[in-house]
């Protein structure tokens, strides 16, 4: 299994929250070391590497995870559908809650 993730550069060069976070998340379940390899997709250039991956897979958010094994390919938009589907790591009510963003529910 080969696992990449794709992170947003923001234009002032600092990595978007979500993927920050994401990243911290993995890091604190011992699960960084997962992932294969790293993807950027830069705020304003449509010609970097993680935004023609986003268009060719038709995803519009980073980060988000692209899983290649003997199945095929796989997109997870989600870290905690990642851990759950291909870690078999469990995901608490409390981990599913705290992964809601307000920015992807139309805001509070």
């Amino acid at each position: 299994m080969h696992i990449t993730m794709v992170k947003k550069r923001l234009a002032d060069g600092s990595e978007c929250r979500k993927c920050q976070d994401a990243t911290a998340y993995l890091e604190s379940r011992g699960l960084w070391g997962r992932i294969d390899e790293i993807v950027w997709a830069l705020e304003g250039d449509s010609s970097s590497p993680g935004i023609e991956l986003g268009m060719r897979l038709d995803v519009q958010r980073a980060p988000f995870f692209v899983v290649r094994d003997a199945r095929g390919e796989a997109v997870y938009v989600s870290v905690l559908e990642l851990v759950r589907d291909r870690f078999d790591a469990a995901i608490t009510p409390a981990q599913a809650a705290l992964a809601i963003d307000a920015d992807d529910i139309g805001g509070i």
